[in-house]
């Protein structure tokens, strides 16, 4: 039973009313739970913030239940201690390795008693989030702790809290302490949620380097209305400052042996830059994407300083630069570039590689003919939605060769970002993803903004050898305007003196322990090192890479950091049914987990039905089946390893005015000869069948909902009551790579290869979605681009209407029964495909 886990396939239960579901649990735990207090005190020492979140509920009910705890966190920050206090009873979280934590967490999950604690929330936060079961009338407390280095953008520092708890609390606060030993420019404080009666309850206490903001709404404050249970507290704390900058190199602050030093010298002038836009056009970037990216680029270039020299190149399969040499952006080359931008339109595949490459050309030619200003700075802004290809990080990085700055802009959630991640910190830039959204063409020009102006290039920031070890990074390509770089190092042992004597161009500060959290140059500093070393981690020797693993991981855990290389192991109480599984929480990654790298995935669900990928195009095709309900489809057959899924169709309940019935899959049929399985899995109950005797059902758990029989030890069927309704299932093929070469059914397709070429591109029903024409093993179909609903992934839609049979280029075999794998062929004259 247990190989089973290897099956390259996944099952998705799926159904209509789980909304309502969620809102009814949300006014359930509202009625229950009373929250007693929420108060968030982030305490700031020399922009290193340290904040902890506390909140009391009770249990108001007369019998036990599940109390939530969630709070939204920054991204960059590092989760450093968490911890419940129940009935006098403290519960602390542990930092373990993370490969020691994942079995702890996979013990937990094949009893089904777990789950993780982090995940995504919009794009600055992440959610933890956490329950336990909590008796009659007690009361939890929940302790959570994390730290973060605040960043210096557009000449401000950001403090970001979400608030909402949901419900009136009776001890509400919101506290903030800021030490800047350079001294405090400005601080402002404001909310999303602010209302004028509750403007005047911030509370903003500044002196010359420390600050005290306070927001303490009062239960009657907190209500929406005076009659109103609801509650106004909802949305973002937002506070920014930022610190006095004196003429001098910047200032050192020494604490503990350890020091950090922040550099960014005021009124300093820009330098020039020369940029190359290299802007993604392939059929992914077609609809939303490529319309905000033409405005973007219309702001971008309006914007671009008249003293700068810029090129565009736009590519997929093809690379079409607007001239073959930089221009400087006079007010006339301007507009015939936004005249350019203004007429791109989306076709073919996608070749990030030789645009780039076409960039980095002109950017050396042109230097090298002198067209260039001498002292100025290269560029690159990649635009793309493409995915990764190894060799395209090599190429560049060598083409690079360390002259210029390439920033990697991933449009959209599909993009493979980590690989653009990667190749920009090679070429000592930064990536970033662009969110689709109304607002993508403001992110995009609010990134330019960050690198429009450069004020310094190759900073090098040197400290005497003998007196400072353990630096982290101390030299950067650029400074720009608005930021600050900021370096942290230890002292070596009593050579204090030696280090004094070689910074007396800067401001040396000791900062005041009343002010300060303990060691937090120190552990700024451990901090700062850590990011260093996962980056160090993502490319290069393979030793040098598992060096700086391993260096990584042995930080994350002496300093209880929540890092990429470790989970914190939070060990609930036990209740009435005995001991719960542990939770797990980790860090968060931008991009592709390490389980999705390389992975190829096959769908099946919702519409259209099906799509399958085609890695090699970086496309898709993506179609319907609506054949009679009841029909059987061979859908992944692999003799090799005795693998055979079949599926069957059911009607949609709703009926379209014109008669047609929408068909779903409502069976599918699992074999696998090898292990002597059969699964069977409805919408109503899945039955497990075995050769040989089942030894353990321990995945599934009876509850009310759920019935479970055993029989003759061969045997499981698994009903799902009323409480539970699914209205259809999907099938997912998420490690396609274990199928052999001699798959076939209509999931095997993507094994066996696609070649498809598309042409005679012309407008559609729906702007946004042009109809093309697709010739494919000789036959010719049309073709509408779409995005595969729910997962956001463009692809060929397949009409109905094409001269060639679908059935005969996607291989769709029909069966005689859910377990057969003889098909009969003769149902030719049927539609497959329905409409978009």
């Amino acid at each position: 039973m247990t190989s089973m886990s290897k099956a390259p396939f996944a099952l998705l239960l799926s159904r209509s009313l789980i909304c309502y579901q969620c809102m009814y649990f949300v006014a359930h735990s509202v009625q229950m739970v009373e929250v007693l207090s929420v108060k968030l005190h982030c305490t700031v020492a020399s922009r290193f913030a340290h904040t902890v979140m506390t909140s009391t509920a009770l249990n108001k009910a007369n019998s036990s239940q599940e109390i939530f705890f969630e709070v939204d966190l920054p991204k960059t920050a590092f989760i450093t201690n968490f911890s419940m206090e129940i009935e006098g009873q403290i519960y602390v979280g542990v930092v373990n390795e993370k490969e020691q934590a994942k079995k702890q967490y996979e013990k937990a999950v094949s009893s089904g008693r777990t789950a993780g604690l982090v995940k995504a929330s919009g794009r600055k936060m992440e959610k933890f989030s956490v329950s336990v079961n909590i008796a009659a009338k007690s009361n939890v407390t929940f302790i959570l702790t994390y730290e973060e280095l605040l960043q210096r953008k557009f000449g401000k520092y950001e403090i970001l809290t979400r608030i909402n708890p949901k419900q009136l609390v009776q001890n509400f606060q919101i506290v903030a302490d800021i030490y800047e030993p350079q001294g405090i420019a400005f601080v402002d404080a404001h909310a999303t949620f602010l209302s004028n009666e509750l403007l005047p309850l911030v509370e903003k206490t500044v002196t010359d380097n420390k600050a005290h903001i306070s927001f303490s709404p009062t239960l009657d404050q907190q209500r929406k209305c005076p009659e109103c249970d609801g509650s106004l507290i909802n949305g973002d704390f937002i506070i920014k400052y930022d610190v006095k900058r004196a003429s001098s190199l910047g200032d050192i602050q020494i604490v503990n042996g350890y020091f950090v030093h922040f550099f960014a010298p005021p009124d300093l002038p820009r330098i020039r830059k020369n940029v190359m836009f290299v802007i993604d056009r392939s059929w992914s970037m077609s609809g939303t994407r490529m319309v905000q990216s033409r405005l973007a680029m219309e702001s971008i270039l309006s914007d671009v300083h008249p003293e700068d020299y810029f090129g565009i190149i736009l590519f997929d399969d093809r690379i079409e630069p607007w001239k073959e040499s930089l221009t400087k952006a006079t007010e006339e080359n301007v507009d015939e570039a936004i005249k350019f931008v203004r007429q791109i339109s989306p076709r073919g595949a996608t070749n990030i590689n030789d645009a780039v490459i076409k960039a980095i050309h002109m950017l050396q030619d042109d230097r090298r003919n002198k067209k260039l200003p001498e002292r100025s700075v290269d560029m690159i802004i990649l635009l793309t939605d493409g995915i990764n290809l190894q060799r395209i990080q090599q190429n560049v990085c060598k083409a690079i060769g360390g002259n210029m700055t390439l920033f990697c802009l991933g449009f959209g959630d599909d993009v493979d970002y980590s690989f653009l991640d990667v190749m920009a910190k090679q070429n000592n830039g930064v990536a970033r993803r662009i969110y689709e959204a109304s607002d993508a063409t403001l992110q995009l020009q609010g990134f330019y903004d960050e690198v429009a102006s450069p004020l310094l290039s190759a900073v090098d920031l040197r400290y005497p050898d003998n007196a400072v070890d353990s630096l982290t990074p101390h030299h950067f390509s650029q400074l720009f305007n608005g930021s600050e770089i900021v370096v942290a190092g230890r002292l070596s042992e009593n050579d204090m003196d030696n280090f004094l004597a070689s910074v007396t161009d800067w401001d040396v500060i000791y900062p005041e322990k009343d002010y300060i959290f303990g060691d937090f140059t120190e552990r700024l500093w451990a901090y700062l090192t850590i990011q260093q070393l996962l980056e160090t981690s993502k490319s290069g020797p393979a030793e040098k890479k598992s060096n700086a693993t391993a260096k990584a991981l042995e930080m994350s855990l002496k300093y209880s950091f929540v890092t990429p290389l470790t989970s914190m192991v939070v060990t609930k109480p036990e209740t009435e049914d005995g001991p719960s599984g542990p939770l797990i929480a980790d860090k968060l990654t931008e991009g592709r987990t390490a389980g999705e790298a390389g992975r190829r995935t096959q769908l099946m669900d919702g519409d259209p039905h099906f799509m399958i990928e085609l890695p090699e195009r970086e496309d898709a095709l993506c179609f319907n089946i609506n054949d009679s309900p009841g029909t059987i489809f061979n859908l992944v057959k692999d003799p090799s390893i005795g693998l055979l899924v079949n599926g069957q169709t059911i009607g949609d309940k709703m009926v379209a005015p014109d008669g047609k019935v929408n068909t779903y899959f409502g069976r599918l049929g699992v074999v696998h000869h090898s292990l002597g399985v059969r699964l069977e899995v409805t919408t109503e109950y899945i039955t497990l069948h075995s050769d040989s005797t089942i030894h353990s059902i321990s995945t599934f758990s009876p509850n009310p909902s759920v019935d479970l029989l055993l029989t003759k030890d061969r045997s499981v069927k698994v009903t799902l009551r009323d409480s539970v309704k699914f209205d259809y299932l999907g099938f997912y093929t998420l490690d396609s790579h274990l199928l052999s070469p001699s798959v076939h059914g209509l999931l095997g397709n993507e094994q066996q290869g696609i070649n498809i070429e598309v042409g005679d591109l012309r407008p559609g029903e729906v702007p946004e979605k042009p109809d093309a024409t697709m010739y494919v093993k000789g036959h010719q179909l049309n073709v509408t681009r779409i995005l595969k609903r729910g997962k956001n992934v463009p692809c060929w839609f397949i009409h109905s209407n094409g001269t060639g049979s679908l059935m005969a280029v996607l291989k769709i075999t029909i069966v005689s029964g859910l377990f057969k794998t003889v098909w009969t062929s003769s149902r030719q004259a049927h539609q497959y495909c329905g409409t978009v």
